[in-house]
């Protein structure tokens, strides 16, 4: 029997960070707390009309503080005493430049408002021309470095980022010494780092983002970076080649971070990860079923036995990486670029005269129409009859991340006429993010990964019935909703309660501290028939678009 005891599962979003103190024994949460990214919220350091997003390391130091702090102390005291680990999701590919000592260039004052000293977060498509660059140069080699990312480099992830930021910054790249990514820095700071040579860092970036690998013995050769372009030069061979799974201590906190955070000084500090792994492991997730973590992007992974995936690769995916999500299995990862966000666009074209109409004074009115704009047009869609020649559209917002990444791609709405209204245009927009997701679950069962069902995490998937069992009409496949509020931060727990040894691997902690989940939804009878004819009409358009944006 586990002996009562707590950890914290920390959670860096995209727009926010969460703390919650957990029950290592049953996953219930004591406490929880959460903080918005004030510079991320003012807009400060981004440019959508140049791809570039960038957050600033203060915000995540502000926010781990706040929210561990503020967790901690709701627990009680109690609590606090019995806290054994804490581990972290951050999102990814996130990397920032960093000194000899492993602190973000951002920290020192004279690059403290320099956006690329700071994190260039994942959705941070700057670096198209460095990721063209690097594919076709891949195709030189004898041996297949892109072989576990699906065969295509994406200008969502590491070495894309990092050869941009050397190219178009000659004063970063002058004090630069490697380039980390949120989650392995994160766990490197609370333990007291102070040599980024000591950094340990996780599987999960590293395969699936930085083209680590054991076929080659770590990450590719310094030569097939220099060769592209001699900038790189040094990068590759200043990386350790071994590499951590997160059920693995980064090592204990230190006396500065135990006492920021108020926190004993023998707590342990686990080995980060994704977001999207840790909150697959948050809900749920069990081999050959896809957990889809369904928020503003979709991160859409599998595990398999190592085994059964011998001699298997998926062309066109996100990575195939042996010890990521899940130690032990093989875990593979797919993706939308957006998905809750074309909602959120389509609402703020709505809302666009109520924005820049309305007195100041109607702003906390306008607020709450806002709010109403997207559950009333899905309960006005849901009735919509519809067949092969409604309204269709290609969801490619912010390009393509699989299959087959390519972030230069456009979205499309076709079959418009002056008859058509809101709801049916809002439908157009939520059927094609699920033709999305019907192209991942089609390239996995085309190379031989059998997809048992879904696992639907995250906002979208527990606000949205309508997008839900539309899904599941779609895809012809059963779709559960895990009951967890914060399946990142929970799956952090639950590897962090891994680390502190109360239990020998995750699965077990999974077993013990999942919350179950909720009503399922189920494919309707016939209906599968016609978005079958539509899902053809999706993949010509996709066609004809790619054709012609190239």
């Amino acid at each position: 029997m586990i002996r009562e005891s707590y950890c914290i599962g920390i959670d860096f979003g995209t727009d926010s960070v969460r703390a919650i103190v957990v029950n290592t024994k049953n996953g219930e949460e004591a406490a929880a707390s959460t903080f918005h990214f004030p510079r991320w919220r003012d807009g400060m350091y981004c440019n959508a009309s140049l791809n570039q997003f960038r957050q600033h390391p203060l915000d995540y130091i502000e926010g781990m503080i706040f929210t561990v702090t503020h967790a901690v102390a709701e627990a009680g005291a109690a609590v606090k005493s019995k806290i054994k680990a804490i581990s972290i999701a951050t999102t990814g590919s996130s990397p920032a430049a960093v000194d000899k000592a492993g602190r973000p260039l951002a920290l020192d004052p004279d690059f403290s408002n320099d956006p690329d000293a700071m994190f260039l977060l994942w959705k941070d498509h700057s670096s198209i021309q460095e990721t063209a660059a690097l594919n076709a140069h891949a195709k030189k080699f004898d041996t297949d470095y892109l072989r576990y990312v699906g065969g295509i480099y994406s200008s969502e992830w590491y070495w894309s980022k990092l050869l941009y930021i050397l190219r178009n910054n000659e004063l970063v790249r002058k004090h630069a010494v490697s380039f980390v990514e949120h989650c392995d820095w994160m766990p490197f700071l609370l333990t007291g780092g102070n040599d980024i040579t000591q950094m340990k860092r996780g599987v999960c970036t590293a395969g699936h983002k930085a083209l680590w690998s054991a076929d080659w013995g770590g990450y590719p050769p310094d030569t097939f970076f220099s060769s592209l372009d001699p900038l790189l030069f040094g990068f590759a061979s200043s990386l350790p080649a071994n590499i951590y799974t997160a059920d693995q201590p980064a090592g204990v906190i230190s006396e500065e971070w135990a006492k920021n955070l108020g926190l004993n000084k023998d707590v342990v500090i686990g080995i980060g990860a994704m977001d999207a792994h840790m909150a697959a492991v948050g809900g749920q997730i069990k081999p050959y079923f896809l957990s889809k973590v369904m928020g503003t992007s979709t991160c859409d992974m599998l595990v398999a036995p190592v085994e059964d995936m011998n001699g298997k690769y998926v062309h066109g995916i996100c990575g195939m990486v042996n010890g990521s999500i899940i130690p032990g299995m093989t875990g593979l990862e797919a993706g939308q670029s957006a998905f809750g966000d074309v909602y959120a666009w389509f609402r703020n074209i709505l809302a666009w005269p109520l924005k820049h109409l309305l007195d100041d004074a109607d702003t906390v009115r306008m607020d709450t129409i806002v709010e109403k704009v997207i559950p009333e047009l899905s309960r006005q869609a849901a009735a919509l009859d519809f067949n092969t020649d409604s309204a269709l559209s290609l969801d490619w917002f912010n390009g393509r991340r699989t299959p087959d990444a390519n972030a230069l791609l456009k979205a499309g709405i076709n079959g418009l006429s002056l008859g058509t209204d809101a709801p049916e245009i809002f439908r157009s927009l939520a059927e094609a993010t699920c033709f999305g997701a019907k192209a991942i679950v089609d390239r996995f069962l085309n190379q031989g990964i059998p997809v048992k069902g879904i696992i639907g995490i995250g906002g979208v998937a527990k606000k949205s019935e309508f997008i839900m069992q539309m899904m599941a009409d779609i895809l012809n496949l059963s779709i559960q909703v895990n009951s967890s509020e914060q399946t990142a931060a929970l799956g952090a727990a639950m590897f962090a309660a891994t680390v502190a040894g109360d239990y020998t691997k995750v699965e077990d902690a999974i077993v013990s501290m999942g919350k179950g989940f909720e009503k399922p939804f189920y494919p309707h009878p016939g209906k599968n028939k016609l978005y079958e004819k539509r899902f053809l009409k999706y993949q010509a358009t996709g066609r004809f678009i790619e054709e012609n944006t190239a």
